[in-house]
C-alpha cells in the first residue's frame, strides 16, 4: 500500500488549502443530479442522533465513480473546453436515460412485471436494444439479456420470429430464431414462450437499409435460456428434464451407441482459458468446469466461434445441458485424468440459473473526512452503505456514493476508482502481453496498480507528476499475502484519463482555478496547477533542440551507437526499432523554459510533444525545414506572450530514474 504522504492538500502556505475544483464539481454535480439524495441523508442523520449503529446510508444517486467517469469523458469528447451548463446536462441526461429508459416511449407491460424481481448482475458485454438501433450495429461478441415478448410464425411459412424486449430499453427487436430451437417453440407449452428470458450473443444485424423496414437480428446457434428455481413451473422442468441423469452416470461407450444425456451442474466452478494448448491447432477453446450435486467435476469445452458462448455464463450460475455432445480426451486434444469431457453440439440446448445479487453492508472509513470539498461526507460522517456482492464475493464499488481514497482499497473488491498523481511507471518485459505497473498516490498513501492492456500502451503520453482518473480496478490479496490491484483495459468500465493532459480541463473554468506561480512553488507534493504565464526567456544554451519520441507512449527515444547496430530504442515501453524507426517514430521538441507571471515570479520548466508545439506554435518538421540562422533567432520572437498552462511536478525525477534540471514540465499550453 506504501506509507502515508501526508494529511494535507496543495498548500498556499501553512494555514491555506485549495479546494480542488474538480472534486468540488463531483460533489456539486451530484447534488444536482440527484436531490432526492439530500432528504435521504437528512432522515438518516435523524436516524443516526438516535442509534448510530441502525444509520445506513441508501444508494440511490449516482455513484461518486459514475459521475467522475461521464464527466471526465465529456471534457475529452469537447476538446475546445465545457461549461458547468455542458456536463450537468450530459450528467443529467445519462443517469435519467441509465435508470429510467423508455421514458419517451412506453414500455411492454411484460418487461415491467418482469423487471420487479429482477436481480440479475448485467454481464460484461451486454448492450441494450435502444443502443443498437442508436447505432445500427452490433458486434459478434455483444449480449443481448433480452425476454420473449412474443413467437410467432411468419405468414405464409415456418419460420419463427421472436420479439424481443430488455429491461433498460423502450424498444423491441425482431429476432430470426435458429431452428436448432424450433422444438423449444412448436409446442404449446414450450419454454421459449412469452415471458421467457433469454440470453443471446454471435448475432448479425439486418439494417433497415438491407431490405426491411427496421433493424432484425439474424438466427444465432448460441442462445441460452435462463430458469427461475423459484418459480414452479421451471424447477418441475428442471427436475423433470435436466436431472435425469448426473455426472457420474455419463459413459462414453453408452454415448457412441446412442445414449444422449441431460445434466444439471449445481454451479459453475470457473471459465477460461484451457490449462493446456493444442500441439497442431491454433484453434480458440474454453473450458467451463461445472460442478454437480454429488460434487463430481466435469469440463465443458468450447471450440472456435463457440467460445462466445462463454460470455453468456457467470462462475456461480447453474448449468443445464440437454443431449451435450460427449467427447474422449484424445478427441479433444486435451490433457488430463478424466476419460471424457462435454462439448456443444449441434443438438444441445443450454439453461442457465444464475446467481443474484447478494448485498453486503460496507463501513466508510474515517478517511474519507479527508476528501476535500465533500458536502455529502461532511453531513454523513461514518456510516453504512449496501454495496452488491458478486459470486467470487467480491463487493462492486461502481455505485459507491464516495469518492474512493487508496487507504480504503482492500481485499475483494471490484469497481473502484482512484483519483491521484503518478510517482513512478515501469513496463514489465516478463509479462503475458503487455503490462504496466503505475505508482498511484493521493492524499491517504500510495499504491501499486497493475495495468493489464489489448496489445499496446494506449494511453499517450504518461509522465511522473501527472494526475490521473482511473476506474474498473479490482484488489484482491496475493498468496504472500499483499494486496494486489489491477486494471484491464478490456473491461467495460475500465477508464484512465491523465487530467494533466487533457485539453479540455485546461479551457473549462468550471474545473479549475488559476494559481500564480508563487503559490504552486510552495508546494510539498505533486500536484495539477493551472497557471497564466508569459515566456520570460527560451534556454539559449540548447536552443530548441529536437529529438526523436515513440508516438504511441509520446517518450524519448534513444539512438544505439552505428558499433551496436545503430536501432532505436523505447525505454518506457521497452521496444526496438531499425534504424528508420517506421510511422511510431516521430520528430518533436524538448525545451527548457523559464515562465513569469503578473507577480513577476519566475518559475523554470520543460515541455515536450504538444505542449512545446503550442507554446513555439510550429511543428517540429516545419521548424527543422527553416535555415539555421531562423532557428537560432525563432526563440527570441515568442518572448513576452502569454499562455495558460498546465504544469505537473515530478519531484525532479524522470522515468528513466535521471534527476531533471526542473521539477516542473508544462503538460499543456494555450496561447491567450
Amino acid at each position: 500500500m506504501g506509507d502515508s504522504i501526508g494529511d494535507s492538500l496543495i498548500e498556499i502556505d501553512d494555514k491555506e488549502e485549495i479546494e480542488d475544483p474538480f472534486l468540488a464539481f463531483i460533489d456539486y454535480a451530484r447534488a444536482v443530479i440527484s436531490p432526492e439524495q439530500d432528504e435521504i441523508e437528512e432522515e438518516e442523520e435523524d436516524v443516526r442522533k438516535k442509534n448510530p449503529s441502525e444509520a445506513v446510508t441508501e444508494v440511490s444517486g449516482p455513484g461518486w465513480g459514475w459521475i467522475a467517469s461521464r464527466l471526465l469523458k465529456t471534457c475529452t469528447a469537447y476538446s475546445s473546453g465545457v461549461t458547468a451548463a455542458i456536463l450537468l446536462s450530459d450528467l443529467s441526461q445519462g443517469w435519467h436515460e441509465q435508470n429510467k429508459p423508455g421514458m419517451s416511449k412506453k414500455k411492454p407491460e411484460l418487461i415491467d412485471q418482469l423487471n420487479k424481481s429482477h436481480r440479475r448482475r448485467r454481464l460484461a458485454n451486454t448492450v441494450t436494444i435502444d443502443s443498437i438501433y442508436e447505432k445500427n450495429f452490433l458486434s459478434m461478441n455483444s449480449v443481448l439479456e433480452a425476454v420473449v415478448i412474443k413467437a410467432d410464425l411468419l405468414p405464409g411459412t415456418n419460420i419463427f420470429m421472436l420479439t424481443l424486449g430488455d429491461f433498460w430499453s423502450s424498444n423491441t427487436i425482431d429476432l430470426y430464431l435458429h431452428r436448432r430451437y424450433y422444438e423449444l417453440v412448436e409446442t404449446p407449452n414450450g419454454i421459449l414462450r412469452k415471458g421467457r428470458e433469454v440470453l443471446i450473443t454471435g448475432c448479425y444485424l439486418r439494417t433497415a437499409r438491407e431490405g426491411c423496414g427496421t433493424p432484425r437480428l439474424l438466427p444465432t446457434e448460441y442462445l441460452v435460456i435462463l430458469l427461475d428455481e423459484d418459480e414452479e413451473e421451471d424447477a418441475i422442468f428442471i427436475v423433470a428434464q435436466l436431472c435425469s441423469d448426473t455426472f457420474s452416470s455419463v459413459s462414453l461407450d453408452d454415448f457412441n451407441n446412442g445414449t444422449s444425456y441431460s445434466l444439471y451442474a449445481s454451479r459453475i466452478e470457473s471459465i477460461g482459458p484451457l490449462e493446456s494448448e493444442l500441439k497442431f491447432s491454433t484453434a480458440h477453446r474454453r473450458q467451463i468446469a461445472l460442478v454437480d450435486a454429488d460434487g463430481v467435476k466435469l469440463k465443458f469445452i468450447l471450440w472456435g466461434d463457440q467460445v462466445i458462448v462463454a460470455n453468456l455464463m457467470s462462475v456461480g450460475s447453474m448449468l443445464g445441458l440437454e443431449r451435450p455432445y460427449i467427447s474422449s480426451l484424445e478427441e479433444s486434444a486435451m490433457e488430463g485424468k478424466d476419460e471424457f469431457c462435454l462439448e456443444y453440439g449441434s443438438a444441445t440446448h443450454l439453461y442457465i440459473v444464475p446467481s443474484t445479487l447478494q448485498e453486503e453492508t460496507v463501513c466508510v472509513s474515517l478517511s474519507q473526512n479527508q476528501c476535500q470539498g465533500s458536502k455529502l461526507l461532511g453531513s454523513v460522517g461514518v456510516s453504512q452503505v449496501t454495496l452488491p456482492r458478486d459470486a467470487k464475493g467480491s463487493i462492486d464499488f461502481s455505485n459507491y456514493p464516495f469518492r474512493t481514497n487508496i487507504t480504503d482499497c482492500r481485499d475483494k473488491t471490484t469497481g473502484i476508482s482512484l483519483y491521484g498523481v503518478v510517482t513512478d511507471i515501469l513496463c514489465d518485459p516478463n509479462a503475458t502481453g503487455v503490462a504496466f505497473s503505475l505508482k498511484i498516490e493521493d492524499t491517504t498513501g500510495a499504491i501499486w496498480a497493475r495495468l493489464h492492456f489489448n496489445s499496446y500502451w494506449s494511453l499517450g503520453r504518461l509522465g511522473l507528476g501527472h494526475v490521473v482518473y482511473v476506474s474498473g480496478l479490482s484488489c484482491k490479496t496475493t498468496k504472500e499475502n499483499c494486496l494486489e490491484v489491477l486494471w484491464h483495459e478490456e473491461n467495460e468500465k475500465a477508464t484512465f484519463i491523465n487530467l494533466s493532459c487533457l485539453p479540455a480541463f485546461l479551457t473549462s473554468s468550471c474545473l479549475h482555478k488559476v494559481s500564480t506561480l508563487s503559490q504552486i512553488s510552495k508546494q510539498r507534493k505533486p500536484a495539477i496547477n493551472i497557471c497564466r504565464v508569459k515566456l520570460d526567456e527560451i534556454d539559449q544554451c540548447h536552443s530548441i533542440n529536437t529529438r526523436l519520441s515513440h508516438s504511441v507512449c509520446g517518450h524519448f527515444i534513444d539512438e544505439e551507437s552505428p558499433l551496436h547496430g545503430g536501432n532505436l530504442h523505447c525505454s518506457f515501453c521497452r521496444v526496438t526499432f531499425n534504424s528508420n524507426g517506421g510511422s511510431e517514430v516521430v520528430r518533436t521538441f524538448h525545451i527548457m523554459i523559464t515562465l513569469a507571471d503578473e507577480e513577476t515570479t519566475k518559475l523554470y520548466a520543460w515541455c515536450t510533444g504538444q505542449s512545446a508545439s503550442a507554446i513555439l506554435q510550429i511543428s517540429p518538421d516545419e521548424f527543422c525545414d527553416l535555415p539555421e540562422d531562423d532557428q537560432l533567432m525563432y526563440p527570441s520572437s515568442l518572448e513576452n506572450e502569454w499562455f495558460l498552462v498546465t504544469l505537473a511536478n515530478s519531484g525532479g525525477r524522470s522515468l528513466s530514474h535521471k534527476m531533471e534540471a526542473t521539477c516542473w514540465e508544462i503538460t499543456r499550453a494555450l496561447k491567450i
